[in-house]
Protein backbone atom coordinates (compact mmCIF):
# COMPACT_ATOMS: atom_id res chain seq x y z
CA UNK A 1 0.00 0.00 0.00
CA UNK A 2 1.56 3.62 -1.08
CA UNK A 3 2.21 5.68 1.54
CA UNK A 4 0.34 9.27 1.33
CA UNK A 5 2.37 12.37 0.59
CA UNK A 6 3.59 14.19 3.47
CA UNK A 7 2.51 17.91 4.31
CA UNK A 8 5.29 19.31 6.70
CA UNK A 9 3.54 21.43 9.17
CA UNK A 10 4.21 25.27 9.00
CA UNK A 11 7.17 27.08 10.61
CA UNK A 12 7.75 27.81 13.36
CA UNK A 13 7.61 24.71 15.28
CA UNK A 14 7.32 24.62 19.09
CA UNK A 15 10.74 23.84 20.83
CA UNK A 16 11.67 23.02 24.15
CA UNK A 17 15.12 25.53 24.02
CA UNK A 18 15.90 24.20 27.66
CA UNK A 19 16.77 21.17 26.53
CA UNK A 20 18.94 22.09 23.68
CA UNK A 21 21.21 24.35 26.14
CA UNK A 22 24.63 22.42 26.55
CA UNK A 23 24.17 21.77 22.66
CA UNK A 24 23.90 25.25 21.77
CA UNK A 25 26.43 26.36 23.74
CA UNK A 26 28.91 23.79 22.91
CA UNK A 27 28.19 24.64 19.13
CA UNK A 28 28.40 28.47 19.33
CA UNK A 29 32.06 27.74 20.77
CA UNK A 30 33.49 25.94 18.53
CA UNK A 31 32.08 28.51 16.14
CA UNK A 32 33.25 30.84 17.87
CA UNK A 33 37.08 29.42 18.11
CA UNK A 34 37.06 28.81 14.20
CA UNK A 35 35.70 31.62 13.46
CA UNK A 36 38.65 33.66 15.45
CA UNK A 37 40.73 31.90 13.81
CA UNK A 38 39.78 32.61 10.16
CA UNK A 39 39.25 36.11 10.96
CA UNK A 40 42.88 36.41 11.29
CA UNK A 41 42.96 35.29 6.81
CA UNK A 42 44.74 37.94 5.37
CA UNK A 43 43.85 35.95 1.95
CA UNK A 44 40.54 33.28 2.29
CA UNK A 45 41.50 31.97 -0.66
CA UNK A 46 44.67 30.49 0.79
CA UNK A 47 41.91 27.80 1.99
CA UNK A 48 38.88 28.39 0.08
CA UNK A 49 39.33 26.38 -3.09
CA UNK A 50 40.59 23.35 -1.92
CA UNK A 51 38.06 23.19 1.16
CA UNK A 52 34.95 23.86 -0.58
CA UNK A 53 36.59 21.37 -3.37
CA UNK A 54 36.79 18.77 -0.67
CA UNK A 55 32.84 19.63 0.68
CA UNK A 56 32.30 19.22 -2.76
CA UNK A 57 33.68 15.72 -3.07
CA UNK A 58 32.35 14.27 0.00
CA UNK A 59 28.79 15.83 -0.34
CA UNK A 60 28.27 14.44 -3.69
CA UNK A 61 29.39 10.72 -2.46
CA UNK A 62 26.37 10.65 -0.27
CA UNK A 63 24.75 11.09 -3.42
CA UNK A 64 27.03 7.62 -4.73
CA UNK A 65 29.57 9.41 -6.68
CA UNK A 66 32.85 7.48 -6.25
CA UNK A 67 35.90 10.20 -7.37
CA UNK A 68 37.94 11.27 -5.00
CA UNK A 69 39.66 14.70 -3.57
CA UNK A 70 43.32 13.52 -5.17
CA UNK A 71 41.38 12.35 -8.48
CA UNK A 72 39.72 15.64 -8.87
CA UNK A 73 42.50 17.85 -7.85
CA UNK A 74 44.73 16.26 -10.09
CA UNK A 75 42.21 15.99 -13.48
CA UNK A 76 41.89 19.68 -13.00
CA UNK A 77 45.86 19.73 -12.94
CA UNK A 78 45.86 17.63 -16.23
CA UNK A 79 43.42 20.17 -17.55
CA UNK A 80 40.05 18.36 -18.68
CA UNK A 81 38.41 18.90 -21.82
CA UNK A 82 34.42 19.73 -21.78
CA UNK A 83 33.95 16.70 -23.62
CA UNK A 84 35.89 14.88 -21.03
CA UNK A 85 34.10 16.99 -18.23
CA UNK A 86 30.85 15.52 -20.39
CA UNK A 87 31.43 11.81 -19.93
CA UNK A 88 32.85 11.64 -16.16
CA UNK A 89 29.18 11.97 -14.49
CA UNK A 90 31.08 11.87 -11.23
CA UNK A 91 33.80 14.48 -11.33
CA UNK A 92 31.01 16.48 -13.63
CA UNK A 93 28.96 16.63 -10.21
CA UNK A 94 31.86 17.30 -8.24
CA UNK A 95 32.29 20.50 -10.23
CA UNK A 96 29.06 21.57 -10.53
CA UNK A 97 28.55 21.56 -6.65
CA UNK A 98 31.73 23.65 -6.21
CA UNK A 99 30.62 26.02 -8.50
CA UNK A 100 26.85 26.19 -6.61
CA UNK A 101 28.62 26.80 -3.33
CA UNK A 102 30.94 29.67 -4.83
CA UNK A 103 28.74 31.45 -6.75
CA UNK A 104 26.65 31.57 -3.28
CA UNK A 105 29.50 32.60 -1.29
CA UNK A 106 30.16 35.25 -4.19
CA UNK A 107 26.38 36.93 -4.26
CA UNK A 108 25.26 36.28 -0.98
CA UNK A 109 26.30 40.11 -0.20
CA UNK A 110 23.90 40.68 -2.92
CA UNK A 111 21.21 38.88 -3.11
CA UNK A 112 19.08 37.33 0.11
CA UNK A 113 19.05 33.22 0.38
CA UNK A 114 15.43 33.27 -1.22
CA UNK A 115 14.13 31.54 -4.10
CA UNK A 116 15.28 32.87 -6.86
CA UNK A 117 18.89 32.11 -5.36
CA UNK A 118 18.60 28.65 -4.48
CA UNK A 119 16.84 27.95 -8.08
CA UNK A 120 20.05 29.41 -9.52
CA UNK A 121 22.32 27.14 -7.45
CA UNK A 122 20.05 24.29 -8.29
CA UNK A 123 20.70 25.27 -12.04
CA UNK A 124 24.38 25.03 -11.34
CA UNK A 125 24.66 21.65 -9.82
CA UNK A 126 22.42 20.28 -12.21
CA UNK A 127 24.21 21.69 -15.09
CA UNK A 128 24.79 18.53 -17.20
CA UNK A 129 23.24 16.24 -19.87
CA UNK A 130 21.47 14.05 -17.37
CA UNK A 131 20.61 17.12 -15.21
CA UNK A 132 19.05 18.53 -17.80
CA UNK A 133 15.92 15.91 -17.93
CA UNK A 134 15.34 16.83 -14.12
CA UNK A 135 13.70 20.29 -14.26
CA UNK A 136 16.99 22.11 -13.17
CA UNK A 137 16.39 25.39 -11.59
CA UNK A 138 12.51 24.91 -11.43
CA UNK A 139 10.23 23.03 -8.46
CA UNK A 140 9.79 19.90 -9.58
CA UNK A 141 5.60 19.16 -11.36
CA UNK A 142 5.42 15.56 -10.55
CA UNK A 143 5.37 13.62 -7.39
CA UNK A 144 8.63 11.36 -6.02
CA UNK A 145 9.85 9.38 -3.51
CA UNK A 146 12.45 8.27 -1.28
CA UNK A 147 13.05 4.86 -1.04
CA UNK A 148 16.20 2.29 -1.39
CA UNK A 149 16.98 1.72 -4.93
CA UNK A 150 14.78 0.30 -7.18
CA UNK A 151 11.67 0.32 -4.69
CA UNK A 152 8.29 1.00 -5.66
CA UNK A 153 6.16 3.97 -3.94
CA UNK A 154 4.41 1.47 -2.16
CA UNK A 155 7.65 0.75 -0.53
CA UNK A 156 9.00 4.22 -0.24
CA UNK A 157 10.20 5.45 3.45
CA UNK A 158 9.23 8.98 2.66
CA UNK A 159 6.53 10.61 0.52
CA UNK A 160 7.41 14.62 0.05
CA UNK A 161 4.32 16.29 -0.42
CA UNK A 162 2.22 16.86 -3.74
CA UNK A 163 3.59 19.64 -6.26
CA UNK A 164 0.83 21.67 -5.99
CA UNK A 165 1.76 22.12 -2.31
CA UNK A 166 5.61 23.22 -3.01
CA UNK A 167 4.64 26.92 -3.31
CA UNK A 168 3.21 27.99 -0.28
CA UNK A 169 5.61 25.66 1.86
CA UNK A 170 8.48 27.08 0.05
CA UNK A 171 7.23 30.78 0.85
CA UNK A 172 6.82 30.15 4.78
CA UNK A 173 10.14 28.53 4.69
CA UNK A 174 11.90 31.50 3.11
CA UNK A 175 9.91 33.87 5.97
CA UNK A 176 11.53 31.37 8.71
CA UNK A 177 14.88 31.71 7.52
CA UNK A 178 14.78 35.20 7.63
CA UNK A 179 13.52 35.97 10.77
CA UNK A 180 15.34 36.70 13.43
CA UNK A 181 14.79 33.50 15.63
CA UNK A 182 16.12 33.21 19.77
CA UNK A 183 19.16 30.65 18.60
CA UNK A 184 20.82 31.00 14.61
CA UNK A 185 21.91 27.74 15.23
CA UNK A 186 18.75 25.49 16.20
CA UNK A 187 16.88 28.03 13.10
CA UNK A 188 19.20 26.71 10.57
CA UNK A 189 18.70 22.63 11.68
CA UNK A 190 15.20 23.44 11.70
CA UNK A 191 15.62 25.17 8.26
CA UNK A 192 17.47 22.08 6.77
CA UNK A 193 14.48 19.66 7.80
CA UNK A 194 11.99 21.35 6.15
CA UNK A 195 13.69 21.75 2.81
CA UNK A 196 14.41 17.77 3.01
CA UNK A 197 10.89 17.39 3.73
CA UNK A 198 9.62 19.74 1.20
CA UNK A 199 12.19 17.90 -1.04
CA UNK A 200 11.31 21.09 -3.40
CA UNK A 201 12.89 19.74 -6.80
CA UNK A 202 12.89 16.63 -8.37
CA UNK A 203 16.73 15.61 -8.19
CA UNK A 204 19.64 17.00 -5.98
CA UNK A 205 17.83 17.99 -3.23
CA UNK A 206 20.37 16.57 -0.52
CA UNK A 207 22.97 18.28 -2.28
CA UNK A 208 21.44 21.73 -2.08
CA UNK A 209 20.38 20.72 1.18
CA UNK A 210 23.50 20.36 2.45
CA UNK A 211 24.84 23.49 0.24
CA UNK A 212 22.44 25.46 2.19
CA UNK A 213 23.40 24.75 5.58
CA UNK A 214 27.17 26.53 4.88
CA UNK A 215 25.67 29.22 2.71
CA UNK A 216 23.25 30.15 6.46
CA UNK A 217 26.01 29.92 8.27
CA UNK A 218 28.04 32.68 6.61
CA UNK A 219 24.68 34.57 5.78
CA UNK A 220 23.70 34.96 9.75
CA UNK A 221 27.35 36.19 10.25
CA UNK A 222 28.20 32.99 12.69
CA UNK A 223 31.25 32.70 10.57
CA UNK A 224 33.19 35.61 8.55
CA UNK A 225 34.12 32.93 5.58
CA UNK A 226 31.94 29.26 5.27
CA UNK A 227 34.62 26.85 6.16
CA UNK A 228 32.72 24.24 8.15
CA UNK A 229 30.66 21.79 6.38
CA UNK A 230 28.36 19.34 7.58
CA UNK A 231 27.93 16.24 4.94
CA UNK A 232 31.26 14.26 6.61
CA UNK A 233 29.38 14.20 9.41
CA UNK A 234 26.13 13.21 7.63
CA UNK A 235 28.03 10.53 5.62
CA UNK A 236 29.48 9.05 9.12
CA UNK A 237 26.19 8.74 10.47
CA UNK A 238 24.13 8.17 7.56
CA UNK A 239 21.69 5.79 8.92
CA UNK A 240 20.73 7.90 12.21
CA UNK A 241 20.67 11.21 10.08
CA UNK A 242 18.10 9.86 7.91
CA UNK A 243 16.14 8.12 10.89
CA UNK A 244 16.23 11.51 12.55
CA UNK A 245 14.70 13.42 9.89
CA UNK A 246 12.52 10.52 9.52
CA UNK A 247 11.53 10.99 13.04
CA UNK A 248 10.40 14.73 12.81
CA UNK A 249 7.97 13.71 10.03
CA UNK A 250 6.29 10.54 11.92
CA UNK A 251 7.10 11.82 15.60
CA UNK A 252 7.23 15.66 15.74
CA UNK A 253 10.52 14.39 17.16
CA UNK A 254 12.44 17.49 17.18
CA UNK A 255 14.60 17.48 19.71
CA UNK A 256 16.45 14.51 18.61
CA UNK A 257 16.99 15.97 15.51
CA UNK A 258 17.97 19.19 16.71
CA UNK A 259 20.72 17.87 19.17
CA UNK A 260 22.38 15.62 16.64
CA UNK A 261 22.82 18.48 14.11
CA UNK A 262 23.98 20.68 16.84
CA UNK A 263 26.79 17.79 17.58
CA UNK A 264 27.92 17.84 13.85
CA UNK A 265 28.21 21.67 13.80
CA UNK A 266 30.29 21.19 17.04
CA UNK A 267 32.50 18.63 15.92
CA UNK A 268 32.99 20.18 12.24
CA UNK A 269 34.04 23.12 13.78
CA UNK A 270 36.25 21.73 15.54
CA UNK A 271 37.95 19.65 13.10
CA UNK A 272 37.87 22.60 10.23
CA UNK A 273 39.93 24.52 13.28
CA UNK A 274 41.99 22.15 13.51
CA UNK A 275 42.83 21.76 9.84
CA UNK A 276 42.46 25.14 8.90
CA UNK A 277 45.38 25.91 11.90
CA UNK A 278 48.12 22.77 10.72
CA UNK A 279 47.46 24.48 6.87
CA UNK A 280 48.06 27.99 8.30
CA UNK A 281 51.01 26.35 10.38
CA UNK A 282 52.50 24.92 7.11
CA UNK A 283 52.23 28.57 5.09
CA UNK A 284 54.11 30.06 7.43
CA UNK A 285 56.61 27.72 7.87
CA UNK A 286 57.37 27.39 4.53
CA UNK A 287 56.89 31.18 3.71
CA UNK A 288 59.86 31.24 6.02
CA UNK A 289 61.62 28.88 3.82
CA UNK A 290 61.13 29.90 0.16
CA UNK A 291 62.85 33.45 1.10
CA UNK A 292 66.11 31.83 0.26
CA UNK A 293 64.66 30.73 -3.20
CA UNK A 294 65.12 35.21 -4.17
CA UNK A 295 62.10 34.78 -6.70
CA UNK A 296 59.75 37.81 -6.52
CA UNK A 297 57.44 35.15 -7.65
CA UNK A 298 58.11 32.65 -4.73
CA UNK A 299 55.42 33.79 -2.38
CA UNK A 300 52.75 34.26 -5.11
CA UNK A 301 53.83 30.82 -6.23
CA UNK A 302 53.05 28.96 -2.92
CA UNK A 303 49.97 30.57 -1.90
CA UNK A 304 48.38 29.33 -5.38
CA UNK A 305 50.04 25.49 -4.04
CA UNK A 306 47.56 25.89 -0.99
CA UNK A 307 44.65 26.90 -3.48
CA UNK A 308 45.16 23.41 -5.57
CA UNK A 309 48.05 21.23 -4.71
CA UNK A 310 47.86 19.66 -7.91
CA UNK A 311 49.17 21.90 -10.99
CA UNK A 312 51.31 21.47 -14.54
CA UNK A 313 53.43 24.49 -15.44
CA UNK A 314 51.09 25.40 -17.70
CA UNK A 315 47.88 25.69 -15.26
CA UNK A 316 50.30 27.14 -12.68
CA UNK A 317 51.60 29.93 -15.09
CA UNK A 318 47.90 30.58 -15.81
CA UNK A 319 46.90 30.67 -12.06
CA UNK A 320 50.02 32.79 -11.21
CA UNK A 321 50.23 34.92 -13.96
CA UNK A 322 54.09 34.78 -14.64
CA UNK A 323 54.70 35.68 -18.22
CA UNK A 324 58.10 33.80 -18.46
CA UNK A 325 57.80 30.50 -18.88
CA UNK A 326 61.66 29.79 -17.89
CA UNK A 327 60.74 31.50 -14.84
CA UNK A 328 57.87 29.13 -13.86
CA UNK A 329 60.23 26.37 -14.61
CA UNK A 330 62.88 27.61 -12.27
CA UNK A 331 60.72 27.84 -9.30
CA UNK A 332 58.97 24.40 -10.08
CA UNK A 333 62.96 23.09 -9.70
CA UNK A 334 63.27 24.82 -6.73
CA UNK A 335 60.17 23.86 -4.86
CA UNK A 336 61.56 20.33 -5.87
CA UNK A 337 64.92 20.80 -5.26
CA UNK A 338 63.56 22.29 -1.44
CA UNK A 339 61.03 19.03 -1.22
CA UNK A 340 58.25 21.52 -1.13
CA UNK A 341 56.37 19.63 -4.17
CA UNK A 342 56.89 16.08 -5.43
CA UNK A 343 56.40 15.31 -9.50
CA UNK A 344 53.81 12.60 -10.16
CA UNK A 345 55.08 11.20 -13.71
CA UNK A 346 58.62 11.32 -13.09
CA UNK A 347 58.38 8.81 -16.06
CA UNK A 348 57.12 11.62 -18.68
CA UNK A 349 58.98 14.26 -19.95
CA UNK A 350 56.56 16.36 -21.30
CA UNK A 351 52.77 17.50 -19.88
CA UNK A 352 54.45 16.64 -16.42
CA UNK A 353 52.02 16.97 -13.04
CA UNK A 354 53.28 17.88 -9.32
CA UNK A 355 52.04 17.81 -6.22
CA UNK A 356 51.97 19.54 -2.92
CA UNK A 357 51.60 16.81 -0.57
CA UNK A 358 51.80 17.72 2.62
CA UNK A 359 48.47 19.65 2.46
CA UNK A 360 46.81 16.96 1.22
CA UNK A 361 48.14 14.68 4.08
CA UNK A 362 46.33 17.36 6.27
CA UNK A 363 43.25 16.98 4.29
CA UNK A 364 43.15 13.25 4.10
CA UNK A 365 43.86 12.94 8.05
Amino acid sequence: MAKNPFSPPKLPPKLHYGNLVSEIARANKSLGRLDALLSQLKNPRLLSRTMVTREAVLSSQIEGTEVTLNEVLEKEARGVTKEEISKDRDFREVINYRQALEHGIRVLGDQPLAENLIKELHAILLRSARGKNRAPGEFRRKLVYIGKPGATIEEASFVPPLPGEIIELFSNLERYIHTEEREALVQIGVAHYQFEAIHPFEDGNGRIGRLLISLMLFQKKLLSYPFIYLSEFFEEHRREYYDLLLGVSEKGDWESWLKFFLRGINIQAQKAQEVSQRILDLHMSLNSRITEFNSRYAHHFLDELFSNPYFSSHTIKDRTGIKNVQTVFTLIAKFLNAGVIIDMTPQKKRNKIYCFNELLKILDS
